[in-house]
């Protein structure tokens, strides 16, 4: 007999989910909204012209708590966490003993206030199909020098889109004047929230962590408002791939390096070598020496010469016929209109302009390796 599967969980916005028409999917353990009735189109579009509300209260969001608690996390990532000024936000990425990575994450130094509120001394949130590993990474390796707290009675709303600010400006002009990658505690809608200037689109905006109980009348709240709407995942996918923004699992994983991912402009030069704290993370050898050009391959982005989709695992072949690596990612892209993707190749292949053919039914159509992101940056600097 089939062992019986878990239940999927449900974030605290699951019933307005369902009231909004979504249609629900299984994600990383959860029931989640793929799309609302207008389409993923619809709501891609809403999010690049105006303003998208996201549920990803399915991540992990944990707090460090004590004086020691920057330092015991620089010791598991490449990044500059001690040298961190309180508020200010910073993209981050566990490793292993080997380079690869274990999951990408944001991290926050919380100002006094915040600390006070119960978020600890850092602020992490991590990908859900990966928190409960990364849950346990933190315990057994730093759980001895800080202590290590999921904040699951917390939910997590992402606001994004080029009128973002102005509908966080109705709740809180202070939240609104936020810098790109700083955080602060905000009461929205009677409730006490952290708010970071943030996202996962490529767009302007903001992920706001809220107390569950409050989560469903700050989303109403935010969905009154005329320039937002709800979005789901599918074009939650389509807007971070347009960004050139990685999907762990499917654009990095344990096998690849932050310096093949196209990552390292993540790793602060106090951390590189001949930098103050140079190394003491997992795999600080095998990082360095593709820092110094030992990385086989590279991340790149790709265009279809032909307007067919490219799915993820489509095989990638070079001229002669000789096979190159598969796609990571791709879609129909609705704002740039062409077939994106993105794959590693080997570093000879990595160039721009650089043809490559991707073999969907059985036919091998051309593709141009292009600079990444697909559509600018929109952030607030």
């Amino acid at each position: 007999m089939p062992e019986p599967t878990a239940p999927l969980l449900q974030t605290p916005l699951h019933d307005l989910h369902l009231r909004l028409g979504a249609r629900m999917v299984p994600f990383a353990g959860y029931a989640m909204p793929v799309q609302y009735p207008s389409g993923v189109i619809a709501e891609h579009r809403q999010c690049r012209r105006a303003a998208a509300l996201f549920d990803v209260s399915h991540m992990g969001q944990l707090r460090l708590v004590g004086a020691g608690a920057a330092a015991a996390l620089e010791s598991l990532v490449p990044m500059d966490v001690v040298d961190l000024a309180p508020g200010r936000q910073r993209y981050a990425y566990f490793t292993n003993a080997s380079g690869g990575l274990l999951d990408d994450l944001m991290l926050v130094r919380t100002p006094a206030d915040a600390r006070d509120a119960g978020f600890g001394d850092v602020f992490v949130v991590v990908n859900a199909a990966c928190k409960d590993a990364d849950t346990q990474h933190l315990l057994t390796q730093i759980g001895h020098r800080c202590a290590v707290r999921p904040m699951p009675e917390r939910a997590l709303l992402a606001l994004q889109g080029p009128q973002a600010a102005t509908v966080l400006a109705r709740l809180h002009g202070g939240a609104a004047q936020l810098a790109f990658m700083t955080g602060g505690l905000y009461p929205l809608a009677g409730a006490v929230c952290f708010v970071t200037r943030s996202g996962y689109t490529g767009e302007d905006g903001f992920e706001i962590s809220v107390p569950a109980a409050a989560a469903t009348a700050l989303a109403e709240w935010l969905l009154a408002q005329p320039e937002v709407a709800p979005t789901g995942l599918g074009a939650r996918d389509t807007l971070r791939l347009e960004a050139g923004l990685c999907l762990y699992g499917s654009d990095i994983d344990t096998t690849t390096s932050p310096v093949e991912a196209g990552l390292a402009w993540a790793i602060q030069k106090v951390r590189r070598p001949g930098g103050a704290r140079a190394g003491g993370y997992p795999g600080a050898d095998v990082i360095e020496a593709h820092l110094a050009g030992a990385a086989p391959s590279r991340r790149v982005g790709l265009v279809g010469l032909e307007r067919v989709p490219v799915r993820a695992g489509t095989p990638l072949f070079d001229a002669h016929g000789h096979a190159l690596g598969r796609v990571t990612s791709g879609t129909l892209a609705p704002t740039v209109d062409q077939a994106i993707a993105m794959a590693y190749l080997p570093r000879d292949h990595a160039l721009p302009a650089h043809e490559v053919y991707a073999e969907v039914r059985g036919k091998r159509l051309p593709m141009r390796v292009t600079p990444l992101p697909f559509t600018p940056h929109r952030y607030h600097r």
